[in-house]
């Protein structure tokens, strides 16, 4: 029996006086007289749960701006932006229509438009980071995209690739192509490089198109196109731990920002050119309209432009790249060597077939010879315009005969 019963039994039904039932009980005289006029006026209902709502809540939001909380919230999701409570109070701000963001939060629970996910990582856990200056870091990565057909079928799978600054998560550059390759690297960052000038440093992750520092054996100790251009131009070059994609995190945001926003427009591109105008149109609002949390309410275009731009450290140093290579020369003759991220096929001649040679690079110089007895086989400077180095013209004997070896 519930406490309030016995309250009204002691004092209607056995005659105690209300002081003597509110000292036994141990609760006010107060309650008691409140809870006996109910039951006298109410019957077996002033026994019923009330609700401690007010009757009335002065600092309340109006009724017309919780609708343009919700259709705001409704708006930016179907046009597949970001529709957080701070985005939505910048919004309805620029309308003339201040509302806190907590305010803002309340609104959307109550109304079933956030989902408690309990599950994810608390963003007080990160190691947050940001560059100080624009150029200081450029982020780099690439995502798919599937295209859709006239007929509303999947399309063909595409890549889309993003240079990202990392003070001001301005997109610098943001292209889709068929394949992202090592020569689509290096083309997208001398866009961006010309556009907006030479960076301080890049980080990325460790994509064979951008570094083949965790290659194979055979390819490791080299460099690819992207490596071989940002140490002639003097850039840093940062790679993040291998399963540590949270050290991207900003071009992997802007990423998951771009496809939710692509998914979310009515007519779906069918090809690469289509997809590219709906890149360019994103990348115009992102920089220019799209003010940013982590950017004090900014858009990336005004931090951007807001400091000096960081430049290199100092003048490029390591413009030769010294490296150790073995192979074995093939039935034609040769041995092959990547530079640059290309493949060059290096002519030793047939006499030397199935030999184990040993190539020591330093920049263009090459010094090609036997692994067992270190027997000089061909000395050459290797001609970037040409994928096949043949012989000399007037070739000295140790590059035409085939000495015994011990």
């Amino acid at each position: 029996m519930s406490k309030a019963r016995l309250v009204i039994t002691a004092v209607v039904q056995e005659g105690r006086s209300q002081a003597e039932v509110a000292r036994e009980y141990g609760v006010s005289k107060g309650w008691v007289s409140k809870l006996v006029a109910r039951y006298r006026a109410e019957g077996e209902a002033a026994f019923e749960p009330r609700s401690r709502r007010p009757h009335h809540s002065p600092r309340a939001l109006p009724a017309d701006t919780i609708e343009q909380v919700i259709l705001e919230r409704d708006r930016l999701v179907a046009s597949g932006h970001d529709a957080g409570p701070y985005t939505i109070r910048w919004h309805l701000a620029a309308r003339g229509l201040p509302v806190s963001a907590a305010s803002i939060h309340r609104v959307l629970t109550s109304h079933g438009r956030i989902t408690a996910q309990p599950q994810k990582r608390p963003r007080s856990s990160y190691v947050r980071f940001e560059a100080d200056q624009p150029n200081e870091c450029w982020q780099s990565d690439f995502t798919h995209y599937r295209l859709t057909q006239p007929d509303g079928s999947p399309g063909a799978d595409v890549e889309i690739i993003t240079w990202l600054d990392d003070h001001s998560r301005y997109a610098l550059h943001v292209s889709a192509h068929p394949r992202v390759t090592g020569p689509v690297v290096l083309h997208t960052f001398r866009a961006a490089r010309t556009a907006h000038g030479v960076p301080y440093s890049t980080l990325t992750d460790n994509g064979m198109v951008y570094t083949v520092r965790l290659a194979s054996h055979r390819v490791r100790g080299g460099r690819n196109a992207l490596e071989t251009e940002l140490a002639t131009l003097g850039v840093i070059q940062k790679n993040s731990r291998p399963n540590h994609p949270t050290t991207c995190g900003k071009v992997e945001r802007f990423q998951q920002t771009l496809k939710n926003w692509l998914r979310a427009q009515p007519e779906q591109p069918d090809t690469i050119a289509a997809l590219q105008t709906l890149l360019d149109r994103f990348t115009l609002e992102y920089n220019t309209q799209r003010p940013h949390r982590s950017l004090r309410r900014k858009t990336p275009e005004q931090a951007y432009t807001a400091r000096p731009k960081a430049t290199v450290a100092a003048e490029p140093t390591d413009r030769t790249h010294a490296r150790i290579r073995n192979d074995k020369v093939d039935k034609t003759g040769k041995v092959t060597l990547r530079h640059g991220g290309r493949l060059y096929s290096i002519a030793l001649g047939r006499a030397w077939t199935g030999t184990e040679v040993t190539m020591r690079i330093h920049g263009l110089n090459i010094r090609i010879t036997t692994r067992k007895s270190s027997q000089l086989i061909r000395q050459l400077t290797l001609d970037p315009n040409r994928r096949y180095q043949p012989l000399t013209p007037t070739p000295t004997p140790a590059e035409t005969t085939k000495l015994p070896e011990p």
